[in-house]
């Protein structure tokens, strides 16, 4: 009965200890709460697998994360809305003003590196583009499949994004250096809206996050590849596919970093989270999800084409 009422006595005052908000309520620490973080919806496989990780280490923490556009993620972070954005690109100035004039530090940590996949039709016969081929696609100069491949009657060329305020249009009007996009050129709303949609159109090119399909382990991403085929981009006489050593080298054209913005003024579960993204744990997740983790190195296996010698017997 002592032994009750003095384990009793002790959780009273860790409890009445923990930090509390100007109502009375207990805060959240590094592994305990609840928040919500704004993610761009091309990266939702990876931050899923990066959450339930967390979640199955720490069972006193739980992370809602919504899934919406880069800019509406961003958005929502400024709004006080949530307490991380997971996007891939960092704050715009006027955006990093915005927190240093409430005193926030708006720390912006790159936890991964992952691509921008073409895919097309799974019966399209053509398996790579040229980079400047794709630039006058995206440019509005090249509008047909014959002007890319003499001789296809695949007629006219229609390029779907996920959403249009989206971290994919964004980076290629950036890289581009594009106001805007042709009209061919249109958004689906989500990712697995474009899967869909380049499934059925036999003419389409679609622009999707690579860690969809990236875990060949994942039964979601291979019964997307089913449907679909992933193409090149060919440059300077050699071509690329978004395979982890491209992306690392850059030598895959539409290669990007992910990054966590935080809005936390103190050490809470938001903190915590990315820790632990950031984390041997949390890279190993970057890597099995077909990604490159930002910190932790991946394995380069250099294989030399070698004829092989006949082993003589005595």
């Amino acid at each position: 009965m002592k032994r009750i009422w003095l384990v009793s006595i002790l959780f009273t005052t860790l409890i009445s200890c923990s930090e509390k908000d100007k109502k009375g309520k207990v805060l959240d620490t590094p592994t305990t709460g609840s928040i919500t973080i704004a993610v761009d919806e091309s990266l939702k496989p990876l931050l899923q697998a990066e959450v339930e990780g967390f979640e199955g280490i720490y069972a006193e923490a739980h992370i809602k994360a919504v899934y919406t556009s880069e800019q509406e993620a961003v958005d929502a972070l400024l709004k006080d809305s949530v307490r991380l954005a997971v996007v891939t690109r960092r704050l715009f100035p006027h955006e990093k003003h915005s927190l240093d004039s409430l005193q926030i530090s708006g720390a912006q940590v790159p936890f991964a590196k992952e691509g921008i996949a073409l895919i097309v039709h799974k019966d399209n016969p053509d398996t790579t583009i040229r980079w400047e081929q794709l630039t006058s696609v995206l440019e509005g100069k090249t509008s047909r499949w014959d002007q890319l491949y003499p001789g296809s009657k695949l007629g006219d060329l229609q390029v779907v994004f996920d959403n249009p305020k989206s971290g994919i249009i964004r980076y290629i009007t950036d890289t581009l250096k594009l106001k805007k996009l042709p009209p061919n050129c249109f958004a689906a709303s989500t990712n697995e809206a474009v899967f869909d949609y380049v499934a059925k159109t036999k003419n389409a090119i679609g622009l999707i996050g690579l860690s969809w399909i990236s875990d060949k382990d994942d039964p979601a991403a291979n019964k997307f590849l089913k449907n679909i085929r992933v193409i090149g981009i060919s440059y300077e006489d050699e071509f690329y596919k978004p395979f982890k050593y491209y992306i690392l080298t850059q030598k895959y054209r539409l290669s990007r970093e992910v990054i966590i913005i935080s809005r936390e003024a103190r050490s809470g579960l938001g903190s915590g989270f990315i820790s632990y993204a950031a984390s041997d744990k949390g890279q190993r997740i970057v890597l099995k999800s077909g990604l490159v983790p930002a910190k932790a190195p991946i394995r380069v296996v250099s294989i030399k084409k070698e004829p092989m010698h006949k082993i003589v017997k005595d």
